[in-house]
């Protein structure tokens, strides 16, 4: 399978409601593609439906320095970052949401 093959299955999976098939399945493509953007997109929220938080900032960071320049990948980071801290309570997440909202409307001129 090729890149978009796997990104399409995995897809799938998660729309089917096995998130835990469609991390695998993510995780493979990411060996042969490490820069496959919208992997490390759904990686994170994946990894934030099944309270691994962690992780989901891991991939919602590499996905936003991967596209720095594209104001929805700092968006979703913000999401990210705003559910790890519902999920966790730890303080710091939301000053790191604001962070990159901000650096996303600096791209899109607000």
């Amino acid at each position: 399978m090729n890149s978009t093959e796997l990104y399409n299955e995995a897809d799938r999976l998660k729309d089917h409601g096995q998130h835990e098939a469609a991390l695998a399945k993510l995780l493979e493509l990411l060996e042969l593609d490490g820069k496959y953007v919208l992997a490390h997109s759904a990686l994170a929220v994946l990894y934030g439906k099944v309270n691994q938080h962690e992780k989901a900032v891991q991939h919602a960071m590499r996905a936003s320095e991967l596209e720095p320049d594209d104001s929805f990948s700092w968006t979703a980071l913000s999401v990210t970052y705003q559910r790890a801290f519902e999920g966790t309570k730890n303080q710091q997440f939301i000053q790191m949401a604001e962070d990159a909202m901000a650096k996303s409307q600096s791209l899109t001129g607000r």
